[in-house]
């Protein structure tokens, strides 16, 4: 059981009717098939967008990192104004 799980069943406790109803009625929604499929997929959608933003971020560094090696510019200074790593730099001079 989790946080959120914990504090309904210490408000259900209470024995107020309106929220032990209220708490029923989550409890079911919750259980369904359907909503734990939306989800899955919202869950999906969220990896998926953070996935994606990482990917961008990245091909990114490795294009700056690029026209700065070919600028010229000591691998220090590229590790510094990407965080890319001394590895990932020299396999983009090869």
């Amino acid at each position: 059981m989790g946080y959120r799980e914990e504090e309904l069943e210490k408000i259900k406790e209470m024995e107020t009717p309106v929220m032990s109803q209220a708490i029923d009625a989550y409890y079911t929604i919750t259980a369904s098939s359907e909503f734990r499929e939306k989800e899955r997929l919202r869950t999906k959608a969220r990896h998926d967008e953070a996935q994606a933003l990482y990917n961008a971020d990245r091909n990114a560094k490795l294009g700056i990192a690029r026209n700065m090696i070919s600028d010229g510019e000591p691998v220090e200074k590229i590790i510094r104004y990407t965080g890319l790593t001394k590895e990932n730099i020299e396999n983009l001079k090869v």
